[in-house]
């Protein structure tokens, strides 16, 4: 969907990877990528088992003592303290799997890999919620603690966990506070941060209302998108206020504008489509009653 999800000025760019060249059709497991070895597993490729305790094998000496090892190799630890230490390495694991050689972060390049792992296009509104629900700063970028704090919310520290939480996300971003959250937060994420920008592109602005509204378009939107294309007010970027106030239009306005004023505190932007639009419609419904022209030759009642 183009420019819907990346801060880049390149119309083809995406959510997942600023080049967009990806082939959907590729997707991949999470299997096949083999990831990174444990840093903390026994030299030499001996199992635990095979670690001596005072000269004894390990597994030998905890059935001596009348109790076997917790699952983590290290005795009386609490269950859930464990359990919490094992799904905190599993997530360590999976982003070691794909962040930079250079960064502590899944940049470009790992977030092409990573979409294709969970088998989702970097272009689908799945990847928004999921970059939602990280609290992403950053089109195609998830830093450490973003990716953590993620798949904690999400409880999730694997990609089939992840897979598995897409049905719920996406309800979750149905419910309408939960998507005006969610809308809000995709007029942050399309800023260029690095560039302190306070206004998107139009035309990311036009990719982005796309995205958002994939599960519930207004009647309005198409129109609204058309005019923006067609610019005729000369607009070169879409404010935070017009962004925000675009969602209150969609919920107060019907679709044929009758119910919109021009006395009421709406950007002027919004004043400008309606007068637009509706310039648009009539011309259209005049176009449908054009009687025929005297050139069209005469009726056939005329050569009776």
């Amino acid at each position: 969907m183009g420019q819907c999800v990346t801060k880049c000025k390149n119309p083809s760019s995406t959510l997942g990877s600023k080049n967009g060249d990806r082939d959907p059709g590729s997707k991949s497991h999470s299997k096949r990528s083999a990831g990174p070895r444990d840093d903390h597993s026994p030299a030499g490729g001996k199992s635990a088992g095979d670690i001596l305790v005072n000269g004894t094998k390990k597994a030998e000496a905890a059935t001596e003592s009348g109790r076997l090892p917790t699952s983590s190799g290290e005795a009386g630890k609490e269950p859930g303290q464990s359990a919490q230490e094992s799904s905190g390495q599993r997530m360590e694991e999976l982003f070691r799997r794909y962040k930079d050689e250079r960064e502590d972060a899944i940049l470009e390049e790992g977030m092409e890999r990573f979409c294709n792992d969970l088998c989702v296009d970097p272009t689908e509104f799945k990847v928004l919620v999921l970059a939602w629900k990280f609290q992403a700063a950053t089109m195609c970028k998830f830093t450490r603690k973003e990716f953590f704090e993620g798949c904690r919310a999400i409880s999730a520290d694997s990609i089939d966990g992840i897979c598995a939480r897409f049905p719920s996300l996406l309800n979750e971003a149905k419910q309408e506070d939960r998507f005006k959250d969610l809308y809000r937060f995709t007029f942050q994420f399309g800023l260029d941060s690095e560039e302190g920008q306070r206004s998107l592109h139009r035309e990311i602005a036009i990719a982005l209302w796309k995205l958002v509204f994939t599960q519930n378009s207004p009647p309005i939107l198409d129109q609204w998108l058309n005019f923006l294309s067609e610019n005729p007010s000369g607009v070169k970027g879409i404010s935070r206020d017009t962004w925000n106030m675009f969602l209150n239009f969609t919920q107060v306005i019907g679709p044929d504008l009758s119910n919109y004023s021009e006395d009421e505190a709406w950007p002027s932007l919004f004043d400008t489509f309606v007068e637009w639009e509706t310039e648009r419609r009539k011309r259209e419904e005049e176009t449908k009653w054009i009687t025929p022209s005297d050139t069209d030759g005469p009726s056939p009642e005329e050569h009776t």
